[in-house]
């Protein structure tokens, strides 16, 4: 249909209406910018409000909760260490032929759960040496089985056997074992010289018989009072990689002759250098990744001429924890003091200390003779190491 045609005063007045029509509906549709702005700050207010609330009547939960946190990152990272070992000990299976997991394989069924593995290292003419660590501050009998139990702390005589297997050196320790049953015996023909090689297969050895948070290696000539050394570790159970011990850098012994001379001298630099920082050999403890990684890569560990040296080059290179526990290494009396007070005197103060032994000597010297009386002056208590937390 065709209508009139529209005049031009009629087409002005209907777009004007439109647009008027148009601004009433869009200004009851959108709220100004300044409102907008006011909104904002009013919410920012309310929440800065609300939080300062949470932090002035919960801070005591907050910082709960933040310790909770850094304590589940320690665990994670501790955790994830661990599955890293893992992770290499099936490459190296692969690259050579699963030996050192062997071990492992074959004793999973058996394998024990345990705090602290301790390993005293003793040899065939140390008998009087092991009994006088027996009458003070291992228990004997049932009561070291206790204390593996209950505490997980297990203590073992480690030694090898001699060049002819079946040796009467070979059957007095296993008429020894039989009345005690404290050793751990290893697949190593003894020898002083052969102490890195020792200490190595020590670490794959129980490694594949419990399932520890810590190895330790110690001396049968010193003193030790279990309880501390177990609540020394608990203080870092949750760290991963940590080398604990009384860190030391001796001189590199280079004149032929000498104890302790090292043939290997010239890879330590000049004449008259010194070693990298260590723990000392009479006493240290590793955590289990570590150990794991001794286990795992021991066809390719080097052995220098000193035992504490050989395991500190193998850790050097990694990320790993040097902890300097001084009560580690306490002077014994009447001995030399070094660094701090002798461990008598730090007893009767209340801050017994993990170990004791005569710097002069490496060791308590006379131990056979010394270690009860050093246990009398230096000693925790026989109850000590059952009231520990670990």
């Amino acid at each position: 249909m065709r209508g009139k045609p529209t005049s031009a005063k009629t087409i002005l007045f209907l777009c004007i209406a439109c647009f008027l029509a148009g601004t009433l509906f869009t200004g009851q549709m959108w709220t100004s910018p300044s409102s907008n702005h006011e909104s904002a700050v009013l919410l920012a207010r309310h929440d800065v409000n609300h939080k300062r609330k949470v932090i002035e009547g919960e801070s005591g939960d907050v910082m709960e909760e933040v310790t909770k946190a850094h304590q589940a990152i320690k665990s994670l990272d501790k955790a994830i260490s661990t599955l890293g070992m893992e992770l290499t000990a099936s490459k190296t299976s692969q690259i050579t032929g699963g030996q050192p997991l062997k071990q492992h394989a074959a004793s999973n069924h058996s394998i024990q759960k345990a705090f602290v593995v301790i390993g005293i290292n003793t040899a065939f003419s140390s008998k009087r040496r092991r009994d006088s660590i027996r009458e003070t501050w291992l228990p004997k009998g049932n009561k070291l089985k206790e204390l593996e139990k209950e505490k997980g702390i297990v203590v073992r005589f480690m030694i090898g056997h001699s060049t002819t297997k079946g040796s009467i050196l070979d059957k007095s320790i296993d008429e020894e074992d039989a009345e005690h049953k404290d050793f751990l015996r290893l697949d190593h023909v003894e020898g002083y010289h052969e102490l890195s090689s020792k200490t190595r297969l020590f670490f794959s050895t129980v490694t594949s018989l419990w399932d520890a948070d810590f190895y330790v290696k110690v001396d049968d000539d010193i003193h030790v009072n279990l309880g501390m050394l177990a609540s020394t570790l608990a203080k870092y159970r949750s760290r991963p990689r940590v080398y604990i011990g009384c860190m030391k850098s001796g001189p590199v012994l280079y004149q032929k002759g000498v104890k302790y001379h090292e043939a290997e001298y010239w890879k330590f630099g000049e004449e008259g250098n010194k070693y990298f920082r260590h723990a000392t050999g009479q006493l240290y403890a590793i955590s289990r990744d570590l150990a794991d990684y001794i286990s795992i890569n021991w066809p390719i560990l080097h052995r220098y001429a000193n035992e504490d040296v050989s395991l500190g080059a193998w850790l050097l290179g990694l990320e790993v924890e040097h902890i300097d526990e001084r009560s580690m290494c306490c002077g014994t009396p009447p001995g030399v003091l070094f660094f701090e007070a002798d461990c008598e005197w730090k007893a009767k103060a209340g801050n017994v200390c993990v170990a004791s032994y005569d710097w002069k000597c490496s060791g308590i010297c006379k131990s056979v003779e010394r270690m009860k009386d050093i246990h009398k002056a230096c000693g925790e208590g026989d109850g000590a190491v059952w009231n520990v937390q670990i």
